[in-house]
């Protein structure tokens, strides 16, 4: 019947995602010693650099970062350093009293705004990228903090390699312990920054920019045609278009640069959405040329759709919890995919247990928040589907930026911020989802189907909990309230 096929070839596209986890696993135990030796640094012959800092209403973290790219351990008279301000509100005052003050102490920064905010992030980029009088571009987003040593580490990659377009760096985190909500994201985060993107750029595979703490060629974003706003994923697009056109990237996972991570779940949802629709506009954008590519052989041009459609396993999800209940009602049966489905089902906590083993000496403990982080990344699968249909019907969009609120280790509060942002529309469908895998919870038991309800009760408490903590967060009013700390 209908609705068993669609279940079974639901089931079985999700499973491909889960068998690329495990193959980026393996390619990441195969690979993860073979790195390019650190380059020598003669501080004479280093070139100029540009730094740019896009920044749109950013009161809380904008002098910790100006402060931090002024102290980068660079020649002076080669380092300019580049604030892309299409701030509303009082982050440009501040953002020009702290560049005054570094001026003053013979630092090249200059706040630059443009006449409108056209292109958003991309747009300010490309507009900076105009007045760079750098070789090299060092991208780094607002919440960022990176070390001083950070372009000294990170440029000397580029000497012997004319062809090297991009340097990615890990993304560590200033508050990855403030609440299990962090620490579920940071987790996240290093499975993606230490597992898969090691095991892409070691064995050939096309990689991505994480649109800051990397350093560009100048002379590549130009010759890859720049920066473009038809995706909210402007940095996925440009580094893909890049490595079409033949230039080279690297990603060092030995330097960090430490970030800020969302501590409202609601910021998080909203980041994870934008980064949904970006990168589903960029896999409509380049599944063409990636497919027509004579550079590319069939296993690289695989891997490189499986990594643009990522997000499309959160709508797979969705789908096979929508099909399941009346497939049971009319008498389908569910395929049975035994012991391979449980097997490709161990992909994802596979990479994160690799990451946190790679990072941290308590990387038993850190495991304990996998639980959270599977409820999150099931129940934000509804947001990200929005998402992903907006990616597949239009281009572009409004960029929608990631509240930061200078949070750091356990401190800082975020709750009575004016960025503190309200309940979106997309708990509504969680909320009904949450209802749906209950209700279909029964249905299961009632038709004797008791292997389907693990399933079932799983995807309710993965919706229910992202509701609940995003409903919680968006009513409480004491700064203590989190409803995922501690």
């Amino acid at each position: 019947m209908l609705l068993t096929l669609i279940y079974t070839g639901t089931a079985l596209w999700l499973a491909a995602y889960g068998l690329n986890a495990f193959i980026l696993a393996f390619l990441y135990l195969r690979y993860r010693k073979r790195t390019p030796g650190q380059p020598q640094v003669d501080r004479e012959a280093l070139p100029d650099v540009t730094v740019q800092v896009p920044v749109y209403n950013e009161r809380h973290v904008i002098q910790r970062v100006i402060d931090a790219v002024a102290a980068l351990d660079y020649p002076r008279d080669r380092l300019q350093i580049q604030i892309l301000d299409d701030s509303t509100d009082d982050t440009t005052s501040i953002a020009r009293q702290r560049a005054a003050f570094h001026r003053q102490r013979g630092v090249d920064i200059t706040v630059l705004r443009r006449p409108n905010r056209e292109g958003f992030k991309a747009g300010a980029l490309s507009w900076g990228l105009e007045r760079a009088r750098g070789d090299y571009v060092a991208i780094f987003d607002a919440d960022f903090r990176p070390h001083s040593d950070f372009l000294l580490k990170t440029v000397p990659y580029f000497f012997d390699r004319p062809r090297r377009g991009m340097v990615q760096t890990r993304w560590s985190h200033l508050n990855g312990d403030y609440s299990a909500l962090t620490r579920a994201q940071a987790m996240a985060f290093d499975g993606h920054f230490v597992v898969e993107q090691t095991g892409r750029d070691r064995s050939g595979l096309f990689m991505n920019f994480n649109g800051t703490a990397g350093v560009w060629r100048k002379a590549c974003i130009e010759d890859s045609g720049g920066w473009e706003s038809t995706t909210l994923s402007e940095d996925l697009d440009l580094s893909y278009r890049a490595q079409l056109a033949g230039w080279e990237t690297l990603y060092l996972p030995g330097i960090d640069a430490p970030a800020e991570l969302p501590p409202q779940l609601a910021a998080f949802k909203r980041q994870q959405a934008r980064w949904t629709q970006g990168s589903v506009q960029t896999l409509r954008k380049l599944v063409g040329p990636l497919i027509q590519s004579e550079r590319l052989n069939p296993v690289q041009k695989g891997m490189a759709l499986l990594h643009l459609s990522g997000y499309f396993a959160q709508a797979l999800m969705v789908l096979l919890l929508l099909a399941t209940p009346p497939m049971l009602l009319l008498g389908g049966k569910p395929p049975a995919l035994g012991n391979l489905g449980l097997a490709l089902a161990l992909g994802p906590p596979l990479v994160y247990a690799l990451s946190q083993h790679a990072l941290y000496a308590d990387w038993g403990r850190r495991l304990l928040t996998f639980p959270l982080l599977t409820l999150i990344g099931i129940g934000i699968a509804w947001n990200n589907t929005i998402a992903i249909l907006r990616g597949l019907t239009r281009w572009g969009g409004t960029f929608a930026r990631t509240p930061k609120f200078q949070v750091v280790g356990k401190a800082g509060q975020w709750l009575h911020s004016a960025y503190r942002l309200g309940i979106d529309r997309s708990v509504i469908g969680e909320a009904a989802l949450a209802l749906y895998a209950l209700a279909g919870t029964v249905i299961a038991y009632g038709a004797g189907r008791h292997g389907m309800i693990p399933f079932l009760l799983l995807y309710a408490a993965a919706f229910g909990t992202v509701a609940g903590i995003e409903l919680f967060q968006a009513m409480s009013l004491h700064p203590d309230c989190d409803a995922v700390s501690g």
